[in-house]
């Protein structure tokens, strides 16, 4: 701890009010409060400070200015959570009921083999789900790093803002960041507060005119300073009357802590997976009633005496019912998809690389799938739809408009005026930021003024400033009075347009001529209509001689027009997402004329009935009133972060997946409440921390590209799902049938591992190198509430699937394949050929699920992997037929054997092409009809 200063006499504050919440019209200060502000201003002069006693009691009552961090899941409280899947219960299950029921004669290979599926399965998710907390952490870090300076006892000490309590006298100064909620009670500064209300614009901080610490708790109050702004310029002293979790910063932080509902992905694969599982249950009841039947009933010709005798038989009774609990296992594991999850992570994190290539960084796996679902999306205006930086975009003179300042070179008597006016009336100074010349301090106009000619090379001269009032926004102007090198005294004034028009009585005109201001009329017209396309505008003036005030006539040079324009694709990229289905609401903290403007401007507002809304009238509307209204809602303007949270709770409750973009910490809690938050690469690291997927170049564009992204993927899921449950649906009818054909396990344990978990994780990289296309840009938002598999495509399942099944059955069964392939002479050799069969109809079903088109090629040639990662999979096969052996149940195959088997599987890929063109077929008819 550093101490300054010298030592006074003590005083104490306290702040009844100080634990209290924040809300739109916060409250004032308390009548004890009230009364302690009175103290505080007499015994200010002193320059004390709290004492370490009362430092101490106001920590005791108030607490500190920590932000405590929630208690949380640890990487082993999200692993053991993942055995609640219910998959992972169903293979649990399959587990110890395969070590209980085999009776001795286990069966290691299938125990180990639904081990490492367990296992695998939930580490996978315990690592997709790892980090959801991380935003918190940093800001936590961030707040612990930071120091600032305070009064206590009578000196002035240098502490973590972490040990700032109610009561503080924090000293300020330009470049500091404020510590925590107050008000100011000395000096003059200019905050920026655009990291908690989104605004662009600096706003002047003055304490009030008794000096007493009391108002109200906002960003809007002149003496308000709150924790997570920063001082541009000037300096002075606060008093914080909220610290910790009470403070906004703290309600923002608080808000990080909160559960994100499960993702539409993970909704809609709870379901299928539910839906399965109970599929899987209902099989395997009937595969071990059949069996029992078959065992006890058809094999004693029906015979019910013979039956009761082998029933009273306990030991052969105990060793059917256990054969039967045994076929149930192995048909529960075929029916589960045991590699979905991994599946899906490999779908998602595949496509990484490539969206990183497109500037999008994939923070959150799930982030990627719920972009593609999204159905309204709340954008902030400020540094994603806009630059995010005021800039100098047109000069008015009286007879000409200029383009910028580079093109007002052509008028040196204006562009000098303007020069003088940008260096020595203003708040802001040239200096560097990154080892380039620029603007610093001062309010976002001066920068922008002054940015503009340091951009074209001006330099200062050699005038002294004589005196100088600076910009208020009750005066609305700033004037500084110079004393030019030999050209005498100049008074320069800059200000709101409608405040000094009516004192210019004279102009001066692109050829440096000063003449009577007749034009005034047009020049006011012209200001009205550039103030309704959302432009700041102010107005340069000066006057010959020194004055110390407002003259009473001015000489009128120009008007200087300032935007933060939109950014140059984002009109564009608005239409593709409208385009796509999706609503997008426009989010800012400027005015509702600004807001209106850039809405229309970037394609935003474009029908009557759109809607605009402030957050005043926000405030007003009641839950149902605002969801009557939100499919009309386009642009909500003034608004605050607790605005962008109820918008999205108010969404969410309407069945909508919704998607929020920012860049400031005031965005944090918005960005982690929606379910796919897009930070801006460009922002705050608490933002981006918080955002789901983070926009590298901070162009709205990009979130264009993760949706495609995400529609793709989505559809490569979907396509995934509908191969690997051909395949399972296959391998369960066969198991359910096998018995009753004398083939009491056609897939046993360890294949059906095999193919649930290497075979479709490789089948997984294969659909994920689908290539986006711009089709899907054409398609209406899936609901979050729309099953993963339609009808459509159970239908394709049940076709397919129940073809491969009569494939796979009629080669167990028929002589001619019995005979051909060696069933009572090389059993073994004979259940290879068919594993061989069961797998190639796997494969051509991959081509089949890939594309809903009759040309099984279609849009191949874009993911070139897909063919790579087919062959190695076929390498795999073969590698398990020659050395899979007892593990894999499995001999080496003649050549003959092994094109026999991809000849009988190959008969899928016609019947699925007739599938295809019935379905064709029958659309047409329905779209002519």
């Amino acid at each position: 701890m550093r101490l300054y200063g010298e030592p006074g006499r003590a005083t104490q504050l306290v702040d009844d009010n100080a634990a209290g919440g924040y809300t739109r019209s916060a409250s004032f200060l308390s009548a004890d409060a009230l009364t302690v502000s009175s103290r505080y201003t007499k015994a200010r002069r002193n320059n004390f400070g709290l004492t370490s006693a009362e430092v101490e009691s106001s920590r005791a009552k108030y607490g500190s200015n920590e932000i405590v961090r929630a208690k949380r899941h640890g990487f082993l409280s999200l692993y053991l959570r993942g055995f609640t899947d219910p998959i992972i219960r169903i293979l649990i299950g399959a587990l110890i009921a395969n070590i209980i029921f085999s009776l001795g004669d286990v069966d290691w290979y299938e125990t180990a083999g639904i081990a490492c599926a367990v296992m695998i399965a939930t580490l996978v998710s315990a690592l997709s789900e790892r980090g959801s907390e991380r935003a918190f952490d940093k800001l936590q870090r961030r707040s612990e790093s930071t120091f600032c300076r305070v009064r206590r006892d009578g000196r002035i000490m240098e502490i973590p803002i972490s040990e700032v309590v109610v009561g503080d006298t924090v000293i300020l100064s330009a470049g500091d960041g404020v510590p925590a909620d107050g008000f100011l009670v000395s000096g003059k500064l200019s905050a920026d507060q655009s990291a908690l209300n989104g605004e662009s614009r600096d706003m002047t901080k003055t304490p009030n005119p008794d000096g007493t610490p009391e108002g109200v708790l906002s960003p809007d109050d002149r003496a308000c300073v709150l924790r997570g702004t920063t001082i541009v310029s000037g300096g002075g002293e606060m008093v914080v009357t909220r610290v910790g979790a009470a403070t906004l910063y703290g309600e923002i932080a608080q808000s990080l802590q909160n559960e994100k509902r499960p993702s539409p992905l993970k909704h809609r694969l709870t379901e299928l997976a539910n839906n399965v599982s109970f599929l899987g249950y209902v099989a395997a009841a009937l595969i071990g009633i059949a069996y029992l039947f078959n065992v006890f009933f058809i094999q004693n010709d029906m015979n019910i005496s013979i039956t009761l005798e082998q029933i009273k038989d306990y030991r052969k009774s105990l060793v059917e019912l256990t054969n039967a609990l045994a076929m149930a296992i192995s048909v529960i594991v075929v029916a589960v998809p045991e590699g979905l999850p991994m599946m899906i992570t490999v779908v998602l994190s595949s496509n990484m690389k490539r969206m990183l290539r497109d500037n999008v960084l994939v923070r959150k796996l799930v982030g990627i799938e719920t972009a593609g679902s999204m159905n309204i999306l709340f954008c902030d205006k400020t540094g994603t739809l806009t630059r995010g930086d005021f800039t100098v975009t047109r000069i008015v003179a009286v007879d000409s408009e200029y383009s910028g300042i580079r093109a007002l070179r052509r008028s040196p008597a204006i562009y000098d005026i303007l020069r003088l006016s940008a260096y020595h009336n203003t708040d802001s100074v040239r200096g560097t930021r990154g080892g380039r010349l620029c603007a610093l301090g001062g309010n976002a106009t001066d920068r922008a003024l002054l940015d503009a000619l340091i951009s074209d090379g001006a330099t200062p001269d050699q005038s002294n400033i004589y005196s100088r009032v600076p910009f208020d926004s009750s005066r609305k102007y700033s004037l500084a009075c110079i004393e030019r090198h030999g050209n005498g005294m100049l008074t320069l004034v800059k200000g709101a347009p409608e405040l000094l028009l009516p004192r210019c009585t004279h102009c001066i005109t692109s050829d440096g001529t000063r003449r009577p201001f007749y034009g005034r009329d047009a020049i006011l017209r012209r200001y009205e209509e550039l103030a309704s396309q959302g432009m700041r505008v102010i107005l340069v003036a000066s006057a010959e001689g020194m004055y110390l005030a407002m003259p009473d006539s001015l000489d009128f040079a120009a008007l200087v027009v300032i935007s933060d324009e939109p950014r140059a694709e984002a009109r564009s990229a608005v239409a593709e997402i409208t385009g796509a289905g999706i609503q997008l609401v426009m989010i800012t903290g400027d005015g509702e004329s600004t807001a209106t403007a850039i809405a229309k401007r970037i394609g935003i507002l474009k029908d009557r009935d759109d809607l605009v809304l402030t957050g005043d009238r926000l405030a007003t509307m009641t839950d149902t009133a605002l969801k009557a209204a939100l499919p009309r809602i386009r642009v909500i303007a003034r608004a605050l972060p607790s605005d962008k949270e109820r918008l999205i709770r108010v969404s969410q409750e309407l069945g909508l997946v919704v998607g929020m973009t920012g860049d400031g910490v005031n965005d944090a809690p918005a960005l982690k409440a929606a379910d796919v938050g897009f930070a801006m690469g460009g922002g705050t690291e608490v933002a981006r921390e918080a955002g789901d997927i983070v926009i590298l170049d901070n162009n709205i564009k990009s979130i264009g590209r993760a949706i495609l992204y995400g529609r793709t993927i989505f559809d490569s899921i979907r396509k995934f799902i509908v191969f690997q449950l051909t395949m399972n649906l296959c391998a369960v009818g066969v198991s359910l049938i096998g018995p009753f054909i004398d083939i009491e396990k056609p897939v046993t344990v360890i294949q059906m591992l095999w193919v649930n978990i290497i075979m479709d994780t490789l089948g997984g990289l294969a659909f994920a190198g689908e290539a986006p296309r711009q089709e899907y840009m054409r398609e209406r938002p899936k609901s979050r509430d729309e099953k993963i598999l339609p009808t459509p495509l159970l239908m394709r399942v049940l076709t397919t699937g129940s073809f491969s099944i009569a494939i796979c059955l009629l080669y167990l069964k028929l002589p001619f394949f019995r005979e051909r392939f060696g069933y009572e002479t090389d059993y073994l050799r004979f259940m290879t050929v068919f594993f061989a069969i069961f797998i190639f109809c796997g494969i051509c079903n991959c081509f089949n699920a890939r594309t809903p088109r009759i040309n099984l090629a279609a849009h191949l040639s874009k993911n070139p992997a897909f063919i790579i990662i087919i062959l190695l999979t076929c390498a795999t096969q073969l590698l398990i037929i020659y050395f899979g052996g007892d593990v894999f149940r499995t001999t080496p195959l003649s050549p003959r054997d092994l094109a026999s088997a991809a000849l009988i599987a190959f008969t899928v890929v016609p019947f699925d092409l007739m599938r295809k063109f019935i379905v064709s077929q029958k659309r047409q008819k329905k779209y002519k009809n």
